[in-house]
């Protein structure tokens, strides 16, 4: 069945339907809730609480992006609210690869080799929560300052900003790290 049909029964209240969308992309959405909080369960939660209210406003997409990338607006909106509500700590980064280098904004921005992924996801951990959510929104997630700033509901200018002064201050961190003044 194709993507858009499975999308317009599911606009039909069709309960098949919704689970074969629901398993088609809970694995990957609990993926992106865990990058977010530290508790497995909270995700769990995090993206039942997301299924449902897609399936409640899917007659608000449009199709102009993938379900996917649509829901994981939703998965990430909703990661962002329980922290902010418990002013909890943001869960370590997943294994990935960040861009550290930013193009013709940031040239210089570089991490040392000496410096392990373990150092970046602790550095990541010590900024501050405002430069927190946009560093790994733009560094993990891959959003730009547009999308941000409508996640986030903050303007664009603030998104650059938070982005330059976060990676300031990571590469501040990271620079102590190496020093061995951190440990």
């Amino acid at each position: 069945m194709f993507q858009i049909d499975l999308i317009e029964k599911c606009k039909q209240n069709d309960r098949a339907a919704q689970l074969q969308l629901y398993k088609q992309y809970c694995d990957g959405m609990f993926v992106v809730a865990m990058r977010f909080v530290k508790d497995s369960m909270e995700a769990e939660d995090i993206v039942q609480e997301s299924f449902i209210k897609a399936f409640t406003k899917l007659q608000q997409y449009k199709g102009e992006v993938t379900f996917g990338a649509w829901l994981k607006r939703i998965v990430i909106n909703k990661s962002i609210d329980l922290l902010k509500s418990k002013k909890q700590h943001l869960q370590q980064l997943e294994e990935v690869h960040l861009k550290v280098v930013d193009g013709p904004e940031d040239d210089n921005w570089l991490v040392e080799d000496a410096l392990s992924l373990e150092d970046v996801k602790e550095a990541i951990q010590e900024l501050p929560e405002r430069y927190k959510y946009v560093v790994m929104l733009y560094l993990m997630e891959g959003y730009d300052h547009q999308e941000i700033s409508g996640i986030l509901n903050i303007t664009e200018v603030a998104s650059r900003t938070q982005l330059s002064r976060g990676k300031s201050k990571l590469k501040e961190l990271l620079t102590q790290r190496s020093n061995g003044t951190r440990y």
